[in-house]
């Protein structure tokens, strides 16, 4: 009996030394992974409210914006080109279309159809959407993926129209019409009342720009004619030695003409051109 007491004893005096509290050392890597992670989330709200206050608009759904500024380049593989702005750039376009229409309607009750074509063509030209999203500093918002860095700056030069549009459409579909409309007319109004070039037409403007550099005068070629007699659909291709043929569809042979020296005067960079019908 009394060689049992200290086996009894030595248990009781070993058990406490080994309650150690080393789970609670294991866990720092994973307390500065959670730290990271929610500083680094932190920082992308701060720079999200920041766009969305220089737009002038909160997002009720923050991919939309996100969306809107994605260019194709910054996708994954895995992910469809159907990711990036295109979708909302499409969407955009045509709703910036029928609310500067709706606009210079209210605005210009005694111009006729063709002045107000001329003005609409002249603020929704990709050059004018690129001028809002400058003066909106949403430049360096534009996600890219790795393409050099002085690649990286043309590229953004060179799709700001297309972001400032993407904007638009995730506007309204995030807001509706009203969100949109008040967007954009507190963008475009000021350019409306005072336009910012003279309009020309882009035929006018392809031919003298071609002759300047020493060109023959642009050739206009019908490629197709489809659709029934009465409503037919023209498609016209334009050719300058050196430069590949744009084409351009429209509901008279003119109109298609004036179409595709448009597209060729966007591609080439040339000033002063506009469609006008």
């Amino acid at each position: 009996m009394n060689d049992d007491t200290p086996d009894i004893q030595t248990s009781s005096i070993a058990a406490p030394q080994r309650e150690e509290p080393e789970p609670a050392r294991k866990a720092g890597p994973a307390k500065k992974k959670r730290s990271k992670a929610s500083t680094k989330a932190a920082v992308a709200k701060s720079a999200h409210a920041e766009i969305e206050a220089r737009i002038g608009h909160q997002f009720a759904d923050p991919n939309l914006l996100m969306t809107a500024f994605t260019h194709v380049s910054a996708l994954k593989p895995q992910r469809k080109r159907t990711d990036s702005y295109q979708r909302l750039e499409f969407l955009g376009d045509h709703v910036l279309g029928l609310i500067v229409s709706d606009m210079l309607y209210r605005a210009f009750p005694n111009a006729d159809e063709g002045e107000l074509s001329k003005r609409l063509a002249e603020l929704v030209r990709k050059e004018s959407c690129a001028d809002v999203a400058k003066s909106l500093g949403l430049t360096d918002d534009i996600k890219l993926g790795a393409v050099g860095a002085s690649a990286s700056a043309r590229l953004r030069k060179s799709v700001l129209g297309d972001v400032c549009e993407a904007v638009i459409g995730a506007i309204f579909l995030d807001g509706g019409y009203a969100a949109a409309a008040e967007f954009v007319a507190r963008n475009w109004t000021e350019r409306m009342q005072k336009p910012r070039r003279p309009l020309r037409d882009p035929k006018t403007v392809l031919q003298e720009w071609a002759q300047g550099k020493g060109l023959p005068t642009p050739v206009y070629r019908e490629v197709e004619r489809t659709g029934p007699h009465h409503d037919p659909q023209f498609r016209v291709a334009v050719d300058l030695p050196g430069l590949a043929p744009a084409e351009g569809v429209g509901g008279s042979k003119r109109a298609a003409e004036k179409v595709a020296a448009s597209v060729m005067i966007e591609r080439e960079g040339v000033g002063g051109g506009g469609n006008d019908e």
